[in-house]
């Protein structure tokens, strides 16, 4: 009886580490967003909502994140790198081509982009702008 009972202990013990550790794994960040540009603010800032959980339903992460090299090139996104903000880059200090020199242009080439091309519905400005 006392092996089973210390068993049985052991066992919910390395499971909820085990779940613990997949909880930790799966942090894929939220899964609503308020998307609002802080360096190069609109005159009459308009925050975008973003459904994060909903799009990563759909899409690997590379679809939208990436990173840059030392030259400030695009580097492809892989698994488990840090994801920093996009306009951390796209900013208009950075000097990055016009179509994504803010946080607002990348987000506007990359989403209504997307979304002109898989639901032309979507690509509307009340859509994310409410």
């Amino acid at each position: 009886m006392k092996k089973t009972l210390l068993y049985g202990v052991l066992l919910l013990g390395c499971c909820t580490l085990g779940m613990a550790g997949l909880a930790v794994s799966a942090d894929k960040g939220p899964a609503e967003m308020t998307l609002t540009s802080t360096i190069d603010p609109a005159p009459i800032p308009k925050p975008a909502r973003f459904p994060h959980a909903a799009h990563q339903g759909r899409l690997e992460c590379a679809a939208c994140h990436h990173s840059k090299d030392a030259n400030g090139k695009r580097v492809a996104y892989s698994e488990g790198q840090k994801i920093e903000k996009c306009e951390s880059c796209h900013n208009s200090k950075a000097g990055m081509p016009d179509k994504v020199n803010t946080f607002k242009n990348a987000a506007h080439a990359l989403c209504r982009d997307c979304h002109s091309k898989t639901k032309p519905e979507l690509a509307k400005c009340t859509v994310c702008h409410k």
